[in-house]
């Protein structure tokens, strides 16, 4: 299951992870965010262990938004030792979710 964070924990939880991370930045009243939420369950799960999936609500978090240059929700970032390595903007098939992972060097 994906895990929702808030800027306070921004920095422990993706920055100073151990593992890669898949940040999911999304809007609560966002229809397209909604269809991506079950595919990325599914990759926490299949990846657990050796990824954190996690999300964060742009608007409660405006702040934390801003500083990554979000402007339009879904934005899925991938990173690893605490450096951005990708992003995808909208929704897209759960394989590019998948070599989002790869790209962090999730195996």
């Amino acid at each position: 299951m994906t895990r929702e964070i808030s800027q306070s924990e921004y920095e422990t939880e993706v920055l100073g992870s151990p593992m890669p991370v898949l940040l999911d930045v999304y809007g609560e009243h966002c229809p397209p965010c909604r269809t991506l939420a079950p595919v990325l369950d599914r990759l926490a799960t299949q990846y657990e262990g050796r990824a954190k999936v996690l999300k964060v609500e742009a608007g409660a978090n405006r702040d934390l938004a801003g500083g990554l240059g979000i402007s339009s929700v879904p934005t899925v970032v991938s990173f690893r030792g605490g450096n951005e390595v990708g992003r995808l903007v909208g929704l897209r098939p759960e394989s590019a979710y998948r070599t989002l992972l790869e790209q962090a060097g999730v195996q």
